[in-house]
């Protein structure tokens, strides 16, 4: 048994002892033999890959040895990770490995994979390497993620703006996007519809804001598309294009995201005069299913309410913060459940339910008014078309129920 366990512990020091000389030839090169490139893989299937990915690349050209660095990695066993999840405090961590076994993944499943090298000068890219390694160091490797403000894409952004001076976040800040935080979701997020919905419902006014090209470039593609701008000194007296060369080295084999974010005004919009005509229907010829309808917006209303006070009050989910839905949908609601089932059998609704309708419609009237005023305002109209409607049929049947008592 010590044989074997000797043995054991031989070959796995063998096995460790492989995947180093990468790590270190790219930690002591000289920035002359350096390479560095962006790397760029498309969106995946799965939800939380919708967003895509990142990585910035560092290639000993004497050695051929490359190291992916990227900002994206986590740890499900971290303690109270799902409660830190929830209440917006996620800590990410940098990570490195040999590019081949990181591509491996997407190549598999699909998804494409670009390389922009960039025009670095030997102190630049050395510099860049110490920062990574420097940030690999256990007592420097995590981060406060934040969807939008500090997430794989920025922290690559910032360490080529880092070595840069400063150039790339000039030049970009200057740029204005092509979209918000919550049109660049919705866009992503169309392909899971229900989910796209639910983050639509959740994002407060902070998705709204007005996005220079340095801010949207906390997408990957946006990144990618916003560094083929930028422009360094030469070394002799003029500027290159920061982005050398371009290449494409893996195809994608995925549905392409759209390019504009869905209009869910329409759908929206529709979708509440249909539910608003049922409950007006069904109350004149069918009380049960009246009752049943009314309860499940009501439920609706009140559940999301409460996630979005939630989320508001004791996260540090910021985009979701001082959400305008509230005025649409709250937890009062929960309160006219009894109500409307009373209703069905011509009952008056009680003076705490006609203040809270009273409320309500009030309420709806300052979300619309909000519209009018200037500045960053929330761009719920579609939330606002599908909300107005169902509450104006159900204030319309327990009036009649008030009229009928």
């Amino acid at each position: 048994m010590k044989l074997a366990g000797r043995l054991l512990l031989f070959l796995t020091l063998i096995l460790c002892g492989a995947s180093m000389p990468a790590l270190a030839e790219v930690e002591n090169a000289p920035g002359a033999n350096l390479e560095v490139s962006l790397i760029t893989y498309g969106p995946g299937e799965i939800y939380w890959e919708r967003f895509g990915h990142d990585a910035i690349e560092l290639r000993d050209t004497v050695s051929g040895e490359e190291i992916d660095f990227n900002y994206g990695t986590f740890n499900f066993d971290e303690k109270n990770f799902f409660i830190n999840f929830a209440r917006g405090r996620m800590h990410y961590l940098l990570d490195a490995e040999p590019t081949t076994d990181e591509e491996d993944y997407y190549k598999q499943v699909g998804r494409s994979i670009t390389r922009q090298r960039l025009a670095l000068t030997p102190d630049q890219a050395a510099a860049l390497r110490d920062f990574l390694f420097w940030n690999l160091r256990p007592e420097n490797v995590g981060y406060n993620y934040n969807y939008y403000a500090d997430n794989c894409t920025t922290r690559v952004r910032d360490a080529f703006d880092r070595v840069l001076g400063g150039g790339i976040k000039t030049r970009l800040t200057a740029m204005p996007g092509g979209m918000t935080y919550r049109q660049q979701t919705v866009r992503l997020m169309s392909a899971q519809p229900w989910l796209m919905l639910i983050m639509d419902l959740g994002l407060g006014p902070y998705a709204d804001q007005p996005l220079s090209a340095w801010k949207e470039s906390f997408l990957p593609e946006e990144l990618q598309k916003n560094l083929r701008t930028v422009t360094v000194d030469d070394g002799h007296g003029g500027t290159r294009p920061l982005v050398q060369s371009e290449d494409i080295l893996s195809p994608n084999r995925l549905d392409v995201p759209p390019t504009a974010a869905p209009d869910l005004r329409m759908p929206l919009g529709i979708a509440g005069l249909i539910f608003a005509g049922l409950i007006v229907i069904t109350w004149r010829s069918a009380k049960l299913a009246y009752a049943l309808l009314g309860s499940l917006f009501l439920i609706f209303a009140g559940l999301s309410g409460l996630l979005m006070l939630i989320l508001w009050t004791l996260t540090e989910h910021h985009s979701a913060w001082a959400n305008a839905n509230l005025l649409l949908f709250n937890p009062m609601a929960f309160v006219l459940i009894g109500t409307l089932w009373h209703a069905r059998r011509h009952r008056q609704p009680s003076r705490l339910a006609n203040g809270i309708l009273i409320i309500q419609l009030a309420a709806l009237l300052v979300a619309l008014l909000l519209h009018l005023l200037p500045g960053v305002v929330q761009q719920n109209q579609p939330w606002i078309l599908f909300a107005l409607p169902c509450w104006l049929a159900l204030a319309w049947s327990l009036r009649q129920s008030k009229v009928s008592g």
